[in-house]
């Protein structure tokens, strides 16, 4: 009963005493229930020892309540204090914030004040400035209206005097106005016939240097503005063996890992006296490529089986289109060319293992469309599109082994299938002359072409295919009657013919030069173009005796 009276003690720390009072009255009715239910039972309660256990209970529960009274005062006290401490310090953190937000508001008055005043300055000075200006306009236009009275006059003036012109004329020269207009006019048509004539051909030899000094300067800029590498064309692969036995073993029982080596790429394998090395050859560069992986791969893992060559065929296979069709995207993302189909996509990444003169033609392409874009971008021409054609110009390459025609031709139609604009189709199929050429596109795709091609180091050859091109140059030249002596210089660019003066005129020298020209374009195949110099002179020797 005890711990009860505790709990209801606890439990009413925040009331009020009269609560105390009715628990005390509740206590009770309890004590007088359990007495009568003990009585009810048989049971003999002594009355004065309930009495003094209900007066003890009743003195407990009064001195609790005294003790209870007593907390509530204290903590209602304590509660006090805290509270107005913390209004105190609410009071003081809203003082603090409102006189700095009052500073803040002060500062940016004052700052608006400043600026209002400086503008206010600048209202003064332009207002000044315009009153000075429409003072001076005021003055100009009064002295302009006195030009304008005194150009009247003189105006009058010489009407008057050309008048009398006229007249003394006519006394003079016995004719008549309009006889006298009539020869002013054929004349002055005539002079100024003239005049035209020369102002024609001096703007045409103008325009025609400056035109061509222009031009320079765009393809050299566009040609300055991209810096590639060169590569050398490969159509063998060379692949080092660790000793000679493993020459062997790729050969295999009778032959049977390199005939299947050979079916499962499409290559040829050369296996000859040279030490430890192996030559791949194939025309297919892709497939070349394929068999060079597959090989150092066999070589390195030294397990070499048919069913092993058909599994790391298969995956190097897979490794290399990936690979193919990463690098076609890594360039048009590159350019930013976009909206380009997944099989134009793949063919353009078939030209990073596609050589033409030495050069890689995938690279060719990236330098193209970047000059193409450089120069479209100096004549207001549709940079984007520029660069789409010239990207796109040698994408027959990718597939000319495979189908009859020239790569030219052969773009062209991928691309038509393709859904390739015109003006881009046409600027591929005749950017060699093939296809008439309907836009400027098409011209500058065959000016950027030849750029790439023709600038030092970007095409090489062998030393015999070199030699061979200068000896049929010389020959070409040799071949002309009158002919004394020609020699091929500067690298096979240039032919120097000299004839014999007394068999070959002035006239017949120029025409031999143009004859020397369209034989070696019929005739042979180099980089860039080739200068022929015909030469003729004439030497007069005498002696004194």
């Amino acid at each position: 009963m005890g711990e009860y009276l505790l709990f209801l003690g606890s439990t009413s720390i925040n009331t009020e005493l009269p609560y105390v009072i009715v628990i005390i009255i509740m206590l009770a009715i309890i004590i007088f229930w359990n007495w009568k239910q003990s009585r009810s039972q048989g049971r003999s309660i002594d009355r004065a020892g309930a009495q003094s256990e209900a007066e003890k209970i009743i003195a407990a529960a009064q001195e609790e309540a005294t003790q209870i009274r007593r907390r509530v005062q204290q903590e209602g006290e304590v509660l006090l204090k805290e509270a107005q401490i913390k209004a105190k310090e609410t009071a003081l953190a809203a003082k603090d914030e409102f006189e700095a937000s009052c500073k803040q508001h002060r500062r940016e008055l004052q700052k608006n004040e400043e600026r209002l005043t400086a503008k206010e300055d600048n209202l003064d000075k332009r207002l000044a400035q315009l009153e000075s200006r429409l003072e001076e306009l005021d003055k100009r236009d009064q002295e302009l209206k006195l030009q304008s009275e005194s150009l009247r006059t003189k105006q009058e003036e010489l009407k008057a005097k050309i008048n009398q012109q006229i007249v003394e004329l006519q006394r003079v020269a016995n004719l008549s106005e309009e006889e006298a207009r009539q020869i002013l006019l054929e004349r002055l048509e005539e002079s100024l016939e003239n005049e035209r004539g020369l102002l024609i051909r001096r703007y045409q030899e103008e325009n025609k240097q400056r035109l061509i000094q222009e031009a320079q300067v765009i393809m050299v800029g566009a040609m300055q503005r991209y810096a590639g590498d060169c590569a050398y064309e490969r159509t063998t692969s060379t692949i080092p063996l660790p000793n000679e036995d493993m020459k062997g073993r790729i050969i295999g029982r009778e032959g049977r890992n390199i005939r299947t080596i050979e079916a499962a790429t499409g290559c040829s394998i050369l296996i000859d006296d040279t030490p430890e090395a192996v030559v791949i050859s194939c025309f297919d560069p892709v497939r070349r490529e394929i068999a060079r992986i597959t090989m150092e791969r066999l070589v390195a893992d030294g397990r070499i089986h048919p069913a092993r060559v058909e599994e790391i065929v298969n995956k190097v296979r897979k490794e290399v289109e990936g690979e193919i069709q990463k690098a076609g995207q890594e360039t048009i993302e590159k350019l930013g060319i976009a909206r380009l189909r997944p099989n134009i996509v793949s063919l353009l990444g078939r030209l990073k293992y596609r050589y033409s003169f030495s050069q890689n033609v995938l690279m060719h392409s990236i330098e193209v469309a970047t000059m193409m874009g450089a120069i479209a971008a100096q004549i207001g021409l549709d940079e984007r599109k520029a660069k789409r054609a010239g990207l796109l110009h040698d994408i027959g390459k990718a597939v000319d082994h495979e189908v009859e025609g020239s790569h030219a031709a052969i773009g062209a139609d991928l691309l038509k299938r393709a859904g390739e604009e015109e003006d881009i189709v046409n600027a591929v199929a005749a950017h060699h002359e093939e296809t008439e050429k309907t836009s400027l596109m098409a011209i500058m795709v065959q000016i950027c072409d030849t750029l790439s091609a023709s600038r030092p180091g970007a095409r090489s050859e062998t030393t015999e295919l070199y030699l061979r091109r200068l000896e049929q140059l010389e020959s070409i030249g040799n071949a002309f009657e009158g002919v004394e002596t020609c020699f091929a210089i500067q690298a096979g660019r240039e032919l120097r013919v000299i004839v014999q003066p007394e068999r070959i005129s002035e006239n017949a020298a120029a025409v031999m030069a143009r004859e020397m020209a369209e034989r070696i374009e019929k005739e042979m195949r180099y980089p860039g173009q080739i200068r022929v110099s015909v030469i003729r002179e004439t030497r007069s020797i005498d002696y004194a005796k």
